[in-house]
């Protein structure tokens, strides 16, 4: 008997491991993750020069319209992922009409959001199976590794206006987006420790320790919260998995952070204790106020708000808030960010675009966690393939949940991260749609006696559902 799952695209790899899958299309995609993560393209001039992301992008979406069956619809159509990233990309455009300023959002639609957008929508579509999806996992996790490096031994550290010597001198992100990348790449490393074998397994281990490190170097109070709730769903969420290796991940983390936390780096920490002694309190462009400014925006512009990438143009250009407008006159003010994704979200895009955001950060966790309680239960003792999704739903959720906490100290509403993420969360539910689809298959196959002349009986595959 040749078992349907034979005439799928290939999930193990050799001796029944899963494996890395790179033809062009996926292959594209991988490396664009790897560079988003990482930024290492803008620490090489050369490779800068060539554009890197914009051409992987390019080449997966020439890709994927010459070749059209390496794709899977079932992702765009059939998840809620997929559903939300489309209502953003509907509202954000809508957004640049009735904002502020058509121009400046429309600039950034084309020039940075779109690539987003499509970057995410191809990574859904490629995403057929477990292998893909282990490809992508370990894209991102080698992202880490990449940035974890350079965050390490490239970039130096700077006391300027904290107590505590953090990494400065980046490029695209700053100390704090490089703590919130790592957030999110804590449990996905974490996942590939798990579900990888000899080398591979060595090399998520010692990016683990790097992320520790990394993480220390940031300086950042908004990552070090971020830690402490990731820490704590490692240990809630990941109930199948045995108790000492949860604690043991957790202490890999944190014996990582604390030898390599600079100097300062306790008190700066010991400072999120006493917020009203702190700047962003008081200050008119700290983050306190720069929220309460954000929430207004977004109450005077309720429906489709100031327009994407237009709260800087709200803060100094056409200043929308009274006390701005007088701050400015007599002091000046500087063009800043919300600092806050949920404030972004709502100020950029009105009371829709704060519902789609909550939405796509905080319903993905419980979603992970539905998917994982109709999975079978011997699937966490089962082959490669089934432990490795059956640990996708919870490590999802940990990755997304670090993110939620993150992501409340950065602009990263429009940044590909979250939707990294979301991608890879709707490509897990077709990967074990296909992976209940074989096993139907094959149990069915299974059924007809050996030598009979008869056909199969038909069958229809389970098909389970994910966006509710």
């Amino acid at each position: 008997m040749i078992a349907v799952a034979n005439r799928l695209p290939g999930v193990l790899g050799t001796a029944g491991r899963l494996a890395v899958k790179f033809d062009l299309l996926r292959g594209a995609l991988a490396l664009l993750i790897f560079l988003n993560v990482s930024r290492i393209h803008q620490h090489f001039k050369w490779m800068a020069m060539f554009r890197p992301a914009l051409v992987l992008a390019a080449l997966a979406a020439i890709y994927a319209f010459v070749n059209p069956w390496a794709l899977s619809t079932r992702g765009l159509f059939m998840t809620r992922e997929a559903r939300l990233i489309a209502a953003f990309s509907a509202l954000a455009c809508l957004s640049a009409v009735f904002g502020l300023s058509l121009g400046s959002s429309a600039t950034f639609i084309l020039s940075s959001y779109s690539k987003v957008v499509l970057a995410a929508v191809l990574l859904i579509a490629a995403i057929r199976t477990a292998r893909d999806l282990y490809t992508f996992v370990w894209a991102y996790v080698a992202g880490c590794g990449a940035l974890a490096y350079l965050s390490i031994f490239v970039f130096g550290l700077s006391k300027a206006g904290s107590q505590a010597e953090r990494l400065s001198d980046l490029y695209t992100f700053d100390a704090n987006d490089v703590g919130l990348v790592m957030l999110v790449g804590l449990p996905l490393t974490i996942l590939a420790l798990q579900a990888s074998k000899g080398l591979a397994k060595v090399a998520a281990a010692v990016i683990l320790v790097g992320i520790g490190i990394t993480l220390a170097r940031t300086g950042s109070r908004g990552a070090f919260v971020g830690l402490l709730v990731t820490g704590i769903a490692l240990l809630v969420m990941l109930r199948t998995v045995p108790l000492w290796q949860r604690a043991s991940f957790v202490v890999i983390t944190a014996v990582s952070l604390v030898f390599a936390a600079p100097k300062g780096y306790w008190d700066q920490m010991s400072t999120v204790l006493r917020p009203k002694e702190d700047y962003n309190w008081s200050s008119t462009e700290g983050r306190r106020e720069v929220a309460k400014r954000g929430i207004s925006y977004m109450l005077s512009y309720p429906v489709f708000g100031l327009g994407i990438n237009n709260f800087w143009r709200a803060e100094c250009i056409d200043p929308v808030s009274i006390k701005v407008r007088v701050h400015q006159a007599s002091q000046g003010i500087r063009c800043t960010a919300p600092h806050n994704s949920y404030v972004q979200a709502g100020a950029e895009l009105g009371i829709p675009g704060l519902t789609l955001w909550i939405l796509l950060v905080f319903g993905s966790i419980p979603a992970m966690l539905r998917l994982r309680r109709r999975l079978p239960e011997q699937w966490i003792r089962g082959d490669p393939e089934q432990r490795f999704l059956y640990l996708c739903t919870m490590y999802f959720a940990v990755a997304m949940t670090g993110f939620a906490v993150g992501s409340f100290f950065v602009s990263f509403a429009w940044v590909d991260i979250v939707y990294t993420i979301a991608a890879l969360m709707a490509g897990l539910g077709v990967s074990v749609a296909q992976r209940l689809a074989t096993a139907d298959a094959d149990q069915q196959l299974s059924m007809v006696p050996v030598g009979s002349r008869g056909r199969a009986p038909t069958y229809r595959p389970s098909v389970l559902r994910i966006s509710q």
